[in-house]
């Protein structure tokens, strides 16, 4: 039986232009690598994010596509995306879905593991 699977890894960026501290907001570029990990071909078609500031406030985002894409991988392929969000606090954090589907219909989630936002002085 096929057994699709993507997995991802994030790497994050401050960016001190797109920011102002100290009240904020504060201003984050996070590069998302995605990798079929499974044994058939799958598309991603939709992502929900849920972002979090460091005082619990929660927003959610959900949209069709990644930065306009929505890569059909083959088991061993990856695609890799960068964008950007904005939290009102030093340092926050975001994890998510990614909404696929197989070449034959199939649809699955692909978890995202819960990654730190943070401001670089908030981390001393």
């Amino acid at each position: 039986m096929a057994h699709p699977e993507f997995t991802s890894t994030v790497r994050v960026q401050y960016l001190p232009e797109q920011s102002q501290p100290p009240d904020g907001p504060y201003a984050f570029a996070y590069t998302v690598s995605i990798k079929n990990t499974g044994d058939v071909a799958a598309q991603l078609v939709a992502r929900h994010w849920v972002i979090a500031n460091a005082d619990g406030r929660t927003e959610e985002v959900r949209g069709l596509a990644v930065v306009g894409h929505q890569p059909l991988l083959k088991p061993g392929e990856e695609f890799e995306y960068t964008s950007w969000t904005r939290i009102d606090t030093p340092q926050g954090t975001m994890h998510g879905t990614f909404f696929c589907m197989t070449e034959d219909a199939h649809p699955f989630d692909a978890a995202v593991p819960l990654f730190v936002l943070a401001h670089p002085e908030a981390l001393h």
